[in-house]
């Protein structure tokens, strides 16, 4: 087959859905035979240079189209005819409305359809009512029209089911994985490290963005309960610095709640320190689609307590130490508890080693091919 994969998000652009699009088309090639698929990686300028085949299957070609445009809806689907390709991947809902080849579509979650507020976006109201509406009918659309659908937990595939009339065998779970970090050097100084991000022990840590569905505002207020109890304690949030976490801040601070270090950005070099260094990793989310940043914590040796919301129970499994998200005195009693019981500490730690063991990238890419010849 002649393949083409949308990876105008691919690497670092697109933050999570560049990851996702990365390592699918790197474990593509691991497994692609010589005789096999070709395949055409549609790239932007800005990630051109990022991603060099390692295959003589993969060819680059441009596609400089900036997402959600309307060059998207019109000039990209005359480059994917121009190719006579059997089938497209859209790694992201966006599938161009007027696009008529054979596609399957991976949708990593729903969470306009759950959280449709402005509160979740920077855009005046007028705008914001229009980006929601764009985005219900590409969604429909992508849905609609798709050989198939790849979800990637079975808590997304529920969802995509209740939205929309599909039929369910053209829905299928191909879940993400754990990436590993590089070793950390011997000889770097951890202290050193935590001093570089503001950090002091001990801490429990978030890594994520500060979007209205991550709750972090419950965490900060559940957190003020937790230090009355243990005033040494910090709650370190690592995430890059934008209009989320600059509201989150004006809570903090409007509610003068002690202990919180925001972190920033920590780069890959130094968060498995981060990691490591954490009497305990906290998400508190409403809404996931996969939930990587748990799962990281996991490889480390940290032990998790969670939401009980969306999919996380399926993806960590006994993992983690779960609770109820809208109840700060229960996100509080979680917090307290993840420090004080050393028995759940070392379970949770010895559970979290094997749950991350399920995961894996080259696994995913070889369900994806299925779903290829599929549809």
């Amino acid at each position: 087959m002649r393949i083409g994969i949308d990876a105008r998000f691919y690497g670092s652009v697109g933050k999570g859905l560049g990851r996702y699009t990365q390592k699918l088309i790197e474990n593509l090639e691991k497994i692609s035979t010589p005789y096999g698929n070709r395949y055409f990686i549609f790239l932007r300028k800005e990630n051109w240079e990022e991603y060099q085949p390692q295959n003589n299957n993969f060819t680059k070609v441009l596609a400089d189209i900036p997402w959600y445009s309307v060059r998207e809806q019109i000039i990209f689907p005359r480059i994917l005819k121009r190719l006579n390709l059997d089938l497209v991947h859209f790694p992201h809902f966006n599938v161009p409305y007027f696009y008529s080849g054979k596609f399957v579509v991976t949708i990593h979650d729903l969470i306009l359809f759950h959280f449709p507020t402005r509160r979740a976006s920077t855009l005046s109201p007028l705008f914001y009512r229009l980006k929601l509406a764009a985005y219900k009918i590409v969604i429909k659309n992508a849905v609609r029209n798709a050989r198939a659908i790849l979800a990637v937990s079975e808590h997304t595939r529920k969802d995509i089911l209740k939205h929309f009339k599909t039929n369910p065998d053209k829905v299928f779970v191909t879940h993400e994985a754990v990436d590993l970090l590089p070793a950390i050097p011997s000889d770097l100084p951890r202290q050193e490290v935590l001093k570089k991000y503001g950090i002091m022990k001990p801490y429990i840590l978030y890594v994520g963005n500060a979007y209205p569905h991550k709750n972090l505002d419950v965490l900060a207020t559940a957190f003020r309960e937790v230090i009355r109890k243990h005033p040494l304690l910090r709650l370190v949030l690592v995430g890059k610095e934008d209009y989320f976490y600059r509201r989150l801040k004006k809570f903090v601070g409007d509610g003068k709640i002690k202990n919180i270090i925001f972190a920033g950005f920590v780069g890959d070099n130094y968060l498995p320190i981060v990691y490591q260094e954490a009497q305990a990793y906290i998400f508190p989310s409403l809404y996931e689609g996969f939930g990587l940043p748990p799962l990281e914590a996991m490889r480390e040796g940290t032990p998790v307590i969670s939401s009980e919301s969306s999919c996380l129970p399926d993806i960590l499994g006994e993992a983690a130490y779960y609770f109820d998200p809208k109840a700060a005195g229960e996100i509080a009693e979680a917090i307290e508890k993840a420090l004080i019981d050393k028995e759940l500490r070392e379970k949770l730690i010895s559970a979290g080693r094997r749950q991350i063991k399920k995961y894996n990238w080259e696994k995913m890419a070889r369900e994806t091919l299925k779903v290829y010849e599929t549809a």
